[in-house]
Order: C-alpha cells, then structure tokens, then sequence
C-alpha cells in the first residue's frame, strides 16, 4: 500500500493494522542530539489510547511504546527511529459479521474496490488506531519544535452544536475533562448531549482547534506546496476528517476584502506587525510570523449501534447492526493526532526553510 510516507526531510512511515500485532513507525530525518526517551512518546499516547473515558471505546490498550533505534544514552543519534506499539486487546470476533458487508460511513466498500481485499477486523489501516504511530511520531517532532521555542495548543472548539466561549478560555481546563474542552461549562454541556447520543445508540461529530505561536516567519512554498495546503493534506490524512480551515477560513467568503485583510503597521521598535490575523498566520502559502490558527472538522463517528441500512457482498439490500467496541465521539481523543500532524509538517519545513536562502545555509554550514 502506497501513501503510508509523510514528509520530505522529517520522514515519517507508518505501519500495522488495528488487530494485527502491532503499530509502529519509522522516523528519519530527525537530527543527532535531541534528548529523547519513551516517557516523551508516551505521555502523548496516553491522552489518545482508548478506554480513558466514559466517550471513549472501551478497548482496552496500553498503548507502551518502544524505541527499538535511532536514540543512544537519551540522545538521537541522526539515525532512522523506529517505534513499536503493540496490540493487546484485540477482539477480531467482533468484526466477523461485517466480513461480508460494507458498513456504512467506513472504507470497507472503498477498500474492496480498490484492492479486491481488505482486512475486515476493525477496517485494518483505515482504522483510527493508525493513528497511535502518528501520534508517536508527532511527539518527536514537537521535542524538536521546543528547542526552538514553537509552541502548539489544540483544543476541542465544539462537540454538536455546543461550541466553547472563548471569553471563558482556561488552556489548564483542556486535560482536566473528558472532552479536551478550555471551557468547563461546555464540558459540561457536551457530556449531557454525548449521554443523550449514547442513549440513543447514535454519535456525534465536533471540531478541533489549532494554535501554534512561535513560528517563524518565512516558511513554507509559494506554489503547489504552500504551508497551509501541507497543514491541510496532514490534517484531511486523519481518517475522520471531512473539512479543514486557516484563519477565517469559510467565513471568509462572506466577507469583503476591507474586513477580511490584515493591516500593517510598525511598532515602538520597528517591528511589523499586524492590526488582525484573519489569515491564520499564513500568507501566499508562507508563515508571517504571526499565530496560526488552524481548524479541523470530524464527523460523526461510523459506529454506531443503531440499525442501519446497507448491503452485503451477496447483491442484497440488508439491515445491519455495528457490535463491537467503538466512540460514541472521535473528537477528544483526535485532539492530540491533530497536534501531532501540524507538529510534523511544521518540523518538515522549518528544515526545508534552511535550504531555501543562501545566507541561512552559510550559518548552518560556515
């Protein structure tokens, strides 16, 4: 299977499927001397492992990561990291009805068609567990970002139609509930409308918020690669993901132009800066300096317990009931793959920044 690389000069490639034995990745590009154990992975991984929540699957996994390369006496070695993660819990009995079905909202039937074959335990690598490897991988790139004092925040924005208020922002709030909410009050209210979906053998989608500071200004390309079309790609990578803005993003188109640009100005040290930042950090495909403020929509999970109406590989119309371990809601536990994308993409083209003036290679090299 092709498409299971990311990056140019930060590479990863990821691998294994929900109910095989294990996920990993391998991770190159990564340059010598970054202080790395698998404490710093796993502290990612466990805020996306399932059973963490009452709005989560109850699988249970653990989710350990292993270094088996790249990393000597607590350092990176400059060398290829690979990462292990395997699977524990898997129930692949769950998933026989389906082998002969397609389920609706799932890649089964895509899968079918484009390989005349798919693993139906769990939708093998179309299954959101892919994404413990990325999560691993992202951890990674966001010690690398650190050195350089970029920073990134990710946040549930909204679960239905319960959006958080911004006026009551609390970043400490985010871990504190199930939800990845800054805002307690719409936890809260996002919890009752969760248990009202459970109840109801159904589920519901949201979006996640994204915001990194500390980004220099200069990055990215002008053309087919803007940094913007490559934070895109990452983001529309994660399964779930049905939409993806920058800044304004679609409320941009009912704007004019007199409300939507950011204005310049200098200030006390003659410093450009911007009056707005209805662009999300980014202009022409490159960063500004500024915030970049990215969003991510999910959609509602696939599996759910009510009744749905499908068809199976025998040319019948059926009616078809999901068993098995699933989240009523995909959102929270995304929270971290998102900063994980964006954290990878980032690394990928701050190096590739190097390459493209004369004078930051000279200070790189002389």
């Amino acid at each position: 299977m092709s498409g299971s690389i990311l990056g140019k000069n930060f590479t990863i490639a990821t691998w294994g499927e929900s109910h095989g034995k294990a996920l990993g990745v391998v991770v190159d590009g990564c340059p010598a001397g970054i202080s790395l154990c698998e404490d710093d992975i796993q502290k990612d991984l466990d805020k996306r492992k399932p059973g963490n929540s009452p709005f989560s699957t109850p699988r249970k996994e653990e989710d350990k990561v292993e270094i088996l390369s790249g990393v000597f006496e607590g350092k990176t070695t400059g060398t290829p990291i690979s990462l292990i993660v395997y699977n524990t819990n898997q129930r692949s009995y769950d998933y026989s009805e389906i082998s002969q079905c397609y389920r609706p909202g799932h890649a089964d039937y895509t899968y079918d068609e484009k390989y005349g074959f798919r693993d139906f335990r769990g939708g093998g690598r179309s299954s959101g567990r892919e994404t413990t490897a990325r999560v691993a991988a992202g951890a990674i790139a966001k010690k690398i970002l650190s050195e350089l004092n970029v920073s990134i925040l990710t946040y549930t924005e909204s679960i239905g139609d319960i959006n958080i208020d911004k006026s009551k922002f609390d970043a400490c709030e985010i871990y504190k509930n199930f939800l990845c909410m800054p805002d307690k009050e719409a936890a809260e209210r996002a919890a009752d409308f969760l248990k009202k979906q459970k109840e109801k053998e159904d589920s519901a989608g949201g979006i996640v918020e994204c915001v990194v500071n500390g980004l220099p200004s200069g990055v990215g390309e002008p053309v087919f690669e803007k940094l913007d079309a490559m934070l895109a790609k990452a983001l529309f990578s994660i399964g779930a993901v049905k939409g993806v803005e920058v800044g304004n993003g679609f409320a941009a188109a009912k704007m004019s132009g007199s409300q939507n640009n950011d204005f310049l100005q200098y200030n006390e040290d003659k410093k450009i800066e911007k009056m707005t930042n209805n662009a999300g950090g980014i202009v022409g495909g490159i960063s500004d300096g500024f915030p970049i403020l990215l969003r991510a929509a999910f959609k509602p999970t696939p599996s759910i317990h009510a009744v749905q109406k499908t068809v199976n590989k025998k040319g019948k119309n059926i009616e078809l009931q999901v068993e098995g371990r699933h989240d009523p809601i995909i959102v929270p536990r995304a929270v971290i793959v998102v900063e994980a994308m964006v954290a990878l993409t980032l690394v990928d083209y701050l190096l590739q920044r190097i390459f493209s003036d004369m004078s930051l290679i000279k200070k790189a090299l002389l």
